[in-house]
């Protein structure tokens, strides 16, 4: 199995696999396989990738193919739902997959609510996002504290939280009022694109929570589609249609601060390049190339940049 060597210092760059095959949109690299993301994220020259649905789910048949093209598990998504059920349901139905990250070599398990989403939350207009009420937070965030000791303990991996459009957690105070109300076993995911999108700069986070930040997903955003999408409160998936994330280094975002974060800070976690967007219009193998080509010059920090 791939192992992890979590040395002091040590930053990684990995690649999402939706540059090549989107988790929802399933027009978005249908006939992708396993086998060309994974020997494309490595020839890109990226060190580990996210799971995706394209991968098998057998954890011994994933980390052979993982060995073959010489990559790390960088962790997974999960799909929590504690925003709408018990602690006890959380961690039952947590089971397989913090078990396949785990046996993997993960140390993150990415968490993102969908609890509290309305139906076909993303193929609504974003104006529509569905939100907690002020009183429901201090319970969700016990619950999110409680289900984070629960999956160190238990698994040996760290929750980080991914803030993201559509979701319980988007906004700057949402984020905050998460953060300040769970424990420090909730850590978070910095992702530049979700903050932007959402109107933020993800510097904030930076400053007010940069010992929690255990993970980044490294987005860009064109700013043209951006404001085309808020101007006429498009859905969250006709946004990823139209192109409104991009790889860094693609679209406006400011780069400057991670990298000063990553400079200052003992941060020792992934950076992986995340781009939702046509696979047909934007070459993985390219469009990821040119990603990693930019966080080397430009966001990794220089003793790290071999």
């Amino acid at each position: 199995m791939p192992e992890l060597n979590n040395q002091p210092g040590q930053i990684r760059i990995g690649v999402s696999p939706l540059s090549w095959v989107n988790e929802v949109l399933q027009e978005f690299g249908a006939n992708t396989t396993a086998s060309q993301v994974l020997s494309e994220a490595s020839v890109a020259g990226f060190q580990g990738v996210e799971l995706s649905r394209a991968f098998p789910s057998d954890a011994a048949q994933l980390g052979r193919l993982l060995n073959q093209h010489g990559l790390q598990l960088a962790s997974g998504w999960y799909s929590g739902f504690l925003a709408d059920r018990s602690f006890e349901e959380e961690c039952e139905a947590v089971v397989n997959h913090a078990t396949l990250l785990q046996t993997l070599g993960a140390s993150v398990l990415v968490y993102g609510e969908c609890g509290r989403m309305a139906e076909n939350a993303l193929d609504i207009p974003m104006s529509g996002r569905l939100r907690l009420e002020q009183g429901e937070w201090p319970a969700y965030c016990e619950r999110l504290s409680r289900f984070a000791a629960h999956i160190e303990s238990r698994f040996g991996l760290k929750i980080v939280y991914h803030y993201h459009l559509m979701m319980v957690a988007e906004t700057l105070e949402e984020v905050r009022n998460l953060m300040r109300s769970t424990s420090p076993d909730v850590r978070l995911l910095l992702d530049t694109g979700h903050a932007y999108a959402a109107g933020f700069d993800y510097n904030h986070l930076i400053v007010e929570f940069g010992a929690r930040i255990d993970h980044v997903h490294l987005k860009d955003v064109r700013q043209q589609v951006l404001d085309h999408v808020r101007r006429n409160d498009l859905t969250f998936n006709d946004a990823v249609r139209a192109g409104m994330f991009t790889v860094p280094g693609d679209g406006v975002i400011d780069f400057a601060p991670l990298s000063r974060f990553l400079v200052d800070s003992a941060y020792s976690g992934w950076l992986v390049v995340e781009a939702e967007q046509n696979p047909e219009l934007f070459p993985p193998l390219a469009t990821v190339t040119r990603a990693n080509q930019f966080v080397r010059q430009h966001v990794l920090p220089a003793p790290h940049n071999t």
